[in-house]
């Protein structure tokens, strides 16, 4: 193997720990962000945030819609 090819291959596997890293960060400050608004809509009202399982089903859902979006980035039409 030369030294460019070797290069190629380690450019190549070395993106994988970045992307990883920056989903952790982004889902992290996702799910921080969430629970800031949950925690205001629940001061506003006076109660304890709760969830009931209504809402846990539609966010379950909402989620999953969303990593399929993610998913189909950069896909070229077919």
């Amino acid at each position: 193997m030369s030294d460019e090819t070797a290069l190629t291959t380690e450019v190549i596997d070395n993106w994988r720990p970045k992307v990883l890293t920056l989903g952790v960060i982004v889902g992290a400050l996702a799910g921080l962000g969430a629970a800031y608004l949950m925690i205001q809509r629940s001061e506003k009202r006076g109660v304890r945030p709760e969830l009931n399982a209504k809402e846990g089903v539609t966010l379950g859902m909402l989620v999953f819609g969303l990593l399929r979006q993610i998913s189909m980035l950069g896909e070229s039409d077919k």
